[in-house]
């Protein structure tokens, strides 16, 4: 599945960097390569990242860690595009085990077609992310 999703947003147009397992000589652990991938978009390397274990769980937790990034774990398309819409979420988490290729281009087109929300309702939630993230209170 790492693969397909490789290609998938190569197909897509999408510059692809590489973190943990398919990257010759990186670490292949999930929390290593999710803290990774969750740093090029907190510092502006990426506007968005991907990431990926065998639930998908542990990858979006380790992203989250990284101040400034909205990791959303999405096993579906609707669910891909309200983390987008509502959330704001910035790096998409996806499980290896779950996902299969007709899913994985399904969850794709959601996430890429959604645009975040701009309800004054929704970006205030958003901003109370960011001040946690900031302050550790919202």
């Amino acid at each position: 599945m790492a693969r397909a999703l490789v290609g998938e947003l190569r197909e897509r147009g999408h510059e692809v960097v590489l973190h943990g397992a398919l990257r010759a000589g990186a670490d292949p652990q999930w929390a290593v390569c999710s803290e990774a991938a969750a740093r090029d978009v907190a510092e502006g390397r990426a506007e968005q990242a991907v990431v990926c274990c065998w639930t998908g769980t542990g990858a979006s937790i380790a992203a989250n860690k990284v101040p400034g990034v909205r990791a959303a774990l999405c096993a579906d398309a609707g669910t891909a595009d309200g983390a987008r819409r509502w959330n704001d979420a910035n790096v998409l988490a996806l499980s290896l085990r779950l996902t299969s290729q007709p899913l994985l281009r399904e969850i794709l087109d959601a996430w890429f077609a959604a645009e975040p929300s701009e309800d004054p309702e929704d970006r205030d939630n958003v901003a109370h992310v960011e001040r946690l993230d900031r302050d550790g209170r919202g």
